[in-house]
């Protein structure tokens, strides 16, 4: 999704979740000061190698998850794998090693790294409630790629290819490097949250799963697995 059109999102999200850009703006600068030594250029071209005209399988952190990994096994294998954060949990616990994890650092964190360091190209998300875990956590990625909901053209190292959860960013990542076929795994909105979601505030996941499953709908042709 190109910037123009993402921004029309962003601007209804934050008023409707009560979210501050400010605190997104300053979370993208630590972010991208993280970034600046980083050799962004090598990492980017390896993850395009890894979407472009490939067939793609998402993992989302939904109920239906480690259903979903069980079921489609053999399928996956044959896919790059790009995990949503708590998702990558459950993969490494299926001995499953995601080829690219998008997060904002909700999840587990020594999952994440661990997946890092076997060889995962990292997305990390910067927005304004994690700004702590953004200083904490950012420089011990090694494959890392930042991303930011805000205009990433005010930044050096940072890029936004559009959603909001790390469920529809995950998806949009993959849309935007050309895909040629996006398969979706533990994406769930009936309400219910997964419990490799990691989320504690149940009623604000449930409203951003709302804005998730608005903002697919935006992207023709994608593939749900139950």
């Amino acid at each position: 999704m190109d910037y123009e059109r993402w921004k029309v999102f962003y601007r209804s999200i934050i008023d409707d979740l009560g979210y501050s850009e400010d605190k997104d703006v300053e979370s993208a600068k630590i972010l991208d000061d993280i970034l600046k030594n980083k050799d962004i250029d090598s990492v980017f071209e390896r993850l395009r190698s890894l979407v472009n005209g490939k067939e793609v399988v998402v993992f989302g952190a939904g109920p239906s998850l480690l259903k979903g990994i069980d079921r489609y096994r053999d399928l996956i294998e044959r896919l790059t794998k790009i995990s949503a954060d708590g998702a990558t949990s459950a993969l490494l616990e299926k001995e499953i090693l995601p080829d690219v994890v998008v997060t904002d650092l909700d999840g587990k964190i020594e999952d994440l790294l661990k997946a890092n360091e076997k060889g995962s190209i990292v997305i990390v998300h910067a927005h304004g409630d994690n700004i702590d875990k953004i200083r904490e956590f950012g420089n011990k990625f090694g494959n890392i790629i930042g991303t930011t909901q805000i205009d990433p053209s005010k930044f050096e190292k940072l890029f936004n290819f559009g959603g909001f959860t790390d469920g529809d960013r995950a998806v949009f990542l993959a849309h935007s490097l050309n895909a040629s076929k996006i398969y979706l795994i533990g994406f769930d909105f009936d309400g219910k949250v997964g419990r490799y979601s990691f989320s504690k505030d149940v009623v604000m996941k449930r409203k951003k799963l709302e804005w998730c499953k608005r903002l697919l709908e935006e992207i023709d042709g994608l593939i749900f697995l139950k």
